[in-house]
């Protein structure tokens, strides 16, 4: 008997899931325990693993919504069951978004092309239309070998693959208004998710950006002790490590930073959740420190360590991003030495820190021209919120706990 293939419930979210990629073609073997599939919501990826051993049957194509639940694939024991499964009429899935409602009725529904017999239609999942026409794949040639004779993402492979031997020669490089294409990125996913967030939060709220520099002096030195004694304390401290610990503490003393704009009402908050901003390949994602003010520094760091690590591997759930209510970006940990940036709030947050590289200097200190560590930082902060002298208040006890971070220990 067939094993089942369904669309996992990740945390407490309900919304359907994007069908990113299958790992494993149709009709090929799989391992039980091996990813076959990536699926994605607004802010993460997750693979989906195999539970038992045999022969895929797609039944969702890539780039589909599918509601939590939704049988997306199956897992033949034979290569006998496999064809009769294959041989079956494709099972009907019921997108929740409406607009890929309509797509899909389009798809079921695609007319006669050109070259087709007449009253004759095509089925061909979205992914391999567009892969045939970027690689201008004639789809009336193909025979395909999804569900129902459907052309799959695998059909067209091979028939680029066939090209690529017959050494055929290359079509000029598609032109759109006069320039000539290199070539195309959807924008979709994680991407597209972040492109809309950041797009809204400029358009619903009045941000401003305080810019200045840091004497990190005294904090280069605490954080090279703290590392010296990482044995001992059993976690390797970063800078981010100590910026989210000194910002939790700081957010106690000034909680007008620490708040939403809800509904026409302006919410403080209890809870001091910090995002951090992790840098990824195909984007970026927010992990939460939850409670960062009951927290250790040591285990701040933990945790801090543990976010990333399964922001990188696609190993985050919805509520590891959900709650924050005050972003930290380290930029500096992407080097580039000195600079300003602009960055963008996290919406419903007020205010979000971009923490910049730290570099040797020339300032003037008692008179005298020294060379001191010095740190840029960017703070954005939502004006309708927080008016500038509040901002100016929580900047400039943000630089006296970094230039004196012996408090930061009491």
């Amino acid at each position: 008997m067939a094993t089942q293939i369904g669309i996992p419930k990740l945390g407490m979210s309900t919304a359907p899931l994007t069908l990113v990629e299958w790992k494993v073609q149709e009709g090929e073997r799989v391992e039980q325990g091996s990813v076959v599939l990536v699926v994605e919501t607004e802010k993460i990826r997750h693979d989906v693993e195999a539970t038992a051993s045999g022969f895929l049957h797609i039944l969702v194509e890539e780039g589909q919504d599918a509601p939590i639940g939704t049988v997306a694939g199956l897992i033949a024991e034979t290569k006998e069951e496999l064809e009769a499964l294959q041989k079956e009429k494709p099972r009907e899935v019921v997108p929740v978004a409406a607009e890929i409602k309509e797509a899909a009725q389009v798809e079921a529904a695609t007319p006669p092309v050109a070259g087709a017999k007449a009253g004759e239609r095509i089925l061909i999942s979205p992914v391999a239309r567009k892969m045939a026409e970027e690689h201008m794949i004639d789809i009336t040639t193909v025979v395909g070998t999804g569900p129902g004779r459907r052309i799959i993402k695998g059909d067209i492979e091979k028939e680029i693959e066939a090209k690529k031997k017959e050494k055929k020669v290359e079509v000029a490089p598609s032109v759109y208004q006069g320039k000539r294409v290199k070539s195309v990125i959807p924008l979709k996913g994680m991407t597209k998710a972040i492109a809309e967030h950041m797009h809204r939060s400029l358009s619903i709220s009045a941000q401003l950006t305080i810019m200045g520099e840091i004497d990190m002096t005294e904090m280069v030195k605490l954080r090279g002790t703290l590392v010296s004694q990482a044995e001992a304390i059993g976690t390797r401290i970063t800078y981010t490590d100590l910026f989210v610990f000194a910002i939790a503490k700081l957010l106690k003393e000034h909680p007008l930073i620490n708040s939403s704009l809800i509904d026409n009402e302006i919410k403080l908050w209890e809870s001091i959740n910090i995002s951090i901003a992790v840098a990824l390949e195909g984007g970026l994602i927010v992990p939460v420190v939850k409670d960062a003010d009951k927290k250790s520094l040591v285990e701040i760091s933990r945790t801090v360590r543990s976010l990333a690590q399964k922001a990188r591997e696609g190993g985050l759930m919805p509520d590891d991003v959900a709650d924050g209510t005050f972003t930290l970006t380290n930029i500096g940990a992407l080097g580039g030495g000195w600079r300003f940036d602009t960055i963008i709030i996290n919406q419903p947050e007020s205010a979000i820190l971009g923490t910049g590289g730290i570099t040797d200097r020339a300032v003037v200190r008692d008179g005298q021209i020294v060379v001191r560590p010095i740190m840029t930082y960017s703070f954005t902060y939502d004006h309708r919120v927080i008016v500038g002298a509040v901002a100016h208040k929580f900047m400039n006890s943000v630089a006296q706990l970094l230039e004196n971070p012996g408090r930061l220990l009491i």
